[in-house]
């Protein structure tokens, strides 16, 4: 099966590393022009600089805050005043770590800013050009922690689910469209996200990284953490033709981590 997003247009949030690249890479590589978005301005660059452009893509990148909401907002507005996207990839760092009892309402008003506001923002804003165009697809990154909650990430749980709920009744209305939404729950993966949280586990813990590593790896039945290159395969398959017909879903990628149906 051959998966070309030749001629297409994505915008990919959060893509100067981790699962973010991988998406954007992959995509670039199987023929769409690709936005990235972050705030590392010298990573994007080089991202930029390495895509590939043999299917005559052509590849930008936009310096973003996504803490900053008010100044995020304008910069989108005006990106959309002058381009329009077939497929929006909504994805951010994440919300520092804690549990429930560690946050305040402050805490998760900020996460609700950088979660939630963002991707409605992005999505109410290419919708425009989907609905002009009859076709869209908007993926929205997500975690295994809205089913099953991880206690180390009270912010994330909560406002994650609140995405994935939105993106539920999003895509019952906007499907006479051809516009499909899905939400990804996302599981283990080799990124620097991982890396900090194992970090401070370590450090909370007392034992050492490695060994926090290894316990989450015997967590997963496949008994590895995912490689972002196979976040960037599943992304780039629902942004196909291919996928035309899948939408509202919550779809895990996490190697079997989740016990729940």
């Amino acid at each position: 099966m051959n998966i070309s997003l030749k001629g297409k247009k994505a915008l990919v949030g959060g893509s100067s590393g981790g699962i973010g690249k991988a998406i954007a890479i992959q995509m670039a590589e199987s023929g769409a022009s690709v936005t990235l978005m972050s705030r590392s301005e010298d990573k994007l660059k080089n991202i930029i600089s390495s895509l590939p452009t043999d299917q005559g893509q052509e590849h930008k990148y936009l310096k973003v805050d996504f803490t900053d909401f008010p100044v995020y907002k304008k910069i989108m507005e005006n990106y959309f005043e002058h381009n329009d996207v077939d497929i929006l990839v909504n994805n951010t760092q994440g919300p520092s770590a804690g549990s429930a009892l560690e946050k305040k309402v402050n805490d998760y008003q900020e996460a609700f800013d950088l979660l939630f506001k963002t991707a409605v923002l992005n999505t109410e804003l290419a919708l425009k050009g989907m609905m002009k165009n009859n076709w869209g697809r908007i993926i929205n990154v997500a975690s295994v922690s809205v089913k099953e909650p991880l206690s180390y990430l009270a912010l994330s749980n909560s406002i994650r689910a609140a995405v994935v709920t939105w993106s539920k009744s999003l895509a019952t209305d906007v499907g006479k469209y051809k516009i499909t939404v899905n939400s990804v729950l996302t599981g283990y993966f080799d990124t620097d996200r991982i890396a900090q949280l194992n970090s401070k586990k370590a450090e909370q813990m007392g034992i050492s990284e490695d060994k926090v590593r290894e316990e989450m790896e015997m967590k997963v039945p496949l008994q590895r953490i995912g490689n972002p290159k196979e976040y960037g395969y599943l992304a780039t398959f629902l942004a196909s033709e291919k996928a035309s017909f899948i939408t509202g879903t919550n779809i895990p990628i996490d190697g079997g981590l989740l016990k729940s149906l």
